[in-house]
């Protein structure tokens, strides 16, 4: 099945959209992309080749992601607040740099590589592909990113999710090709699209205990958001039970025990007129030989809150993102606001911008022969403006 086909002058008017300048650190340069080496060859399709989804035979046995990315997804992203607003905040100040070319110490404003950057696909931006590109990084510990060519240049960009990609080991172990499945169907990818430039760019978190995966973040603070869920679970259920803790009522008359009707008949009378937030309050009206024991701990005796904090913290730690930024109270780390915002751009987002960077600038560079390369110990990384502190 044929890949689709885009107009050539569609791409070039799109090519002609150059990445908006975001914020920069005081006194930090820009960062830098390598310039490449090599000619390109002519290929006959432009578009992402998950999209048509082609049946193609494996090379060897494939190695799926060891770790439940979907739980990941739901249970830590979904269905938490600290993990939500922690890699958002990474994702977006992260795509939020500009990422600059370099030749030496002078910066090169317009160039292919540049256009291909800031307009990476027809639906997308930088800013978009970018968030997307660290959100799966930080979600799954794996980003993969396909390039697409069109007569020996490349030409568009795709983050793939990392849940549906396989990393096809060669025959001495290391990744000889990737295959991208969804429903049902699957997309080799292999060889390279032009000279010297492979298909996927795939970045993974260090794991040192697997060769082709890398560790997501989530995973290593999973029991302090399986606490935290916990806790706001149990908060919810303590609420829709009118903030009334477990109990039991207890007969004590002497005539013996309840009757399988008077049971039923309590049973529905306190199910239906006093749990839920709309009872909260209402009293309750016992008959005679019947006495309210409560059976569990209160919020104070379990530490509930300080329990749920200390949870968040260890959370926004495992993410990197000073816990004042996301609001967790009993956080004195830093001493005011800006020094925690410094913090994170200096620790989090900068290092990690940095290694995008050069992973681009490496995979990307023989597509751009007809340039020298950027010499390693001239790159540098930076955002611009300093307001960003303020």
């Amino acid at each position: 099945m044929p890949a689709p086909q885009h107009s050539v002058a569609g791409w070039l008017a799109r090519a002609l959209a150059h990445l908006a300048p975001s914020p920069r650190l005081r006194g930090e340069p820009a960062p830098r992309l390598r310039r490449g080496r090599g000619e390109g060859e002519a290929l006959h399709a432009k578009a992402s080749r998950t999209g048509p989804l082609l049946r193609l035979e494996t090379l060897t046995s494939p190695v799926w992601t060891p770790r439940d990315y979907a739980a990941f997804a739901r249970e830590g992203f979904a269905q938490n607040a600290i993990v939500y607003r922690a890699v958002r905040m990474v994702a977006e100040a992260a795509a939020s740099v500009p990422l600059l070319l370099y030749e030496g110490d002078a910066e090169i404003a317009e160039h292919p590589l540049l256009d291909l950057i800031g307009r990476p696909n027809p639906v997308s931006t930088a800013p978009d592909l970018l968030e997307s590109w660290y959100g799966f990084l930080l979600i799954s510990g794996n980003a993969y990113l396909e390039a697409v060519a069109l007569s020996g240049e490349i030409r568009e960009l795709h983050v793939l999710r990392p849940d549906r990609m396989k990393v096809i080991p060669g025959p001495e172990g290391w990744p000889e090709a990737f295959e991208y499945s969804a429903g049902g169907r699957s997309v080799r990818f292999s060889g390279e699209v032009v000279p010297g430039v492979r298909p996927v760019l795939h970045l993974k978190l260090f794991n040192p205990v697997d060769d082709h995966h890398g560790l997501s973040p989530i995973e290593a603070a999973a029991t302090a958001i399986d606490i935290h869920n916990t806790a706001s679970r149990w908060n919810k259920a303590l609420l829709d039970n009118s903030a009334r803790p477990s109990g039991a009522l207890v007969y004590a008359a002497r005539d013996g025990n309840l009757s399988p009707e008077q049971f039923d008949r309590l049973k529905a009378e306190l199910e239906q007129g006093f749990s839920g937030a709309a009872h909260a309050g209402r009293p309750l009206l016992l008959e005679g030989g019947l006495d309210w024991k409560s059976m569990s701990l209160s919020p104070k005796d379990m530490d509930f809150m300080e329990a749920k904090h200390a949870a968040a913290r260890e959370i926004a730690l495992a993410l990197g993102v000073p816990p004042m930024l996301l609001g967790i109270p009993g956080d004195n780390t830093y001493s005011n606001y800006q020094e925690a915002t410094r913090s994170f751009w200096r620790q989090t987002v900068l290092p990690l911008v940095t290694r995008t960077a050069k992973a681009l600038s490496t995979w990307l560079a023989p597509a751009y022969a007809e340039l020298p390369p950027l010499p390693a110990s001239g790159e540098r990384v930076g955002v611009r403006g300093s307001h960003i502190l303020d």
